[in-house]
């Protein structure tokens, strides 16, 4: 192979590499046990058959960042786009071991549990601060939204000015309301979704191809 053929073919490789577009990073934030990782599990296993982690009525029971890559979404408008889910730890502002131990715990795992879900809190601002292109704000639709929301949490993604679902989650059940939720985020769309029974998640898949594209 001659010098000339392969200095352009190092070339065409960088060229390849510097006008690859980065896959768009959604991180699904939220309170502990919105269905945070319930949603996760559903988008991964709709299009590449498989999971995020499991699911537990334990609160926190996702203590670290997890992240599944190269998903692509395609809508019934035609749009599509290829995304990395990351599923993040429960956003709240305090931490009891208590929280564990009233689920049958023990106390030194429960203290050990709440020790590394907060480093996880931590571990997802700092995605958010840093890595996350866009945010699903799950929060759960058959509770008070004013009382899920996390000020910080808000703060850094209007500072960073992110692109916003927000997702009311839980609407398989009789005292879940979307338009509580519609009405604390009125600047923001607002999907009512099941991710558990799969209730409307096309509707959010559609949304999330031509928002987040």
């Amino acid at each position: 192979m001659t010098f000339l053929v392969r200095t352009k073919q190092k070339i065409s490789r960088f060229l390849k590499a510097f006008f690859k577009k980065r896959t768009c990073r959604i991180g699904i934030y939220g309170p502990p046990n919105a269905g945070k990782t319930t949603l996760a599990n559903r988008i991964v296993r709709d299009w590449i058959g498989d999971a995020v982690g499991p699911v537990s009525e334990v609160p926190h029971e996702t203590r670290r960042v997890r992240r599944k890559e190269d998903i692509t979404i395609t809508g019934h408008n035609g749009h599509s786009i290829t995304i990395d889910i990351v599923d993040t730890p429960g956003v709240t502002t305090k931490i009891d071991y208590n929280e564990f131990v009233e689920y049958g715990i023990e106390k030194e795992e429960a203290i050990k549990r709440a020790r590394e879900a907060t480093e996880g809190v931590a571990e997802a601002m700092h995605w958010l601060r840093e890595d996350i292109d866009g945010v699903i704000y799950m929060l759960d639709a058959t509770q008070d939204p004013l009382q899920q929301v996390n000020i910080m949490l808000v703060g850094i993604i209007e500072s960073r000015k992110l692109p916003v679902l927000i997702v009311a989650n839980k609407n398989d059940l009789p005292d879940a309301s979307a338009a509580r939720i519609k009405s604390v985020f009125p600047q923001h769309p607002v999907i009512s979704i099941s991710g558990l029974e799969g209730n409307n998640v096309d509707e959010l898949y559609e949304k999330m191809t031509s928002y987040f594209g």
